[in-house]
């Protein structure tokens, strides 16, 4: 029986495909040959979908 994805696991898995598009568009296998790796919003908003997919959006904060 397969689980039902919550609104946190559902927004991880857009960014992930969002992720995957801009490395493709860019003809990369991972974000940090991207010369806009420290820099950018769209790894940013990755990296906190996956801190909030984990701790279900429980407060503390998460910084890099």
């Amino acid at each position: 029986m397969q689980q039902q994805k919550d609104k946190f696991e559902l927004y991880l898995d857009e960014m992930i495909l969002k992720v995957q598009n801009c490395q493709k568009e860019k003809n990369l296998q991972s974000c940090s040959a991207c010369d806009s790796y420290m820099a950018c919003e769209l790894r940013s908003d990755y990296v906190k979908a996956v801190y909030n997919s984990m701790s279900k959006g429980s407060t503390g904060g998460f910084e890099f």
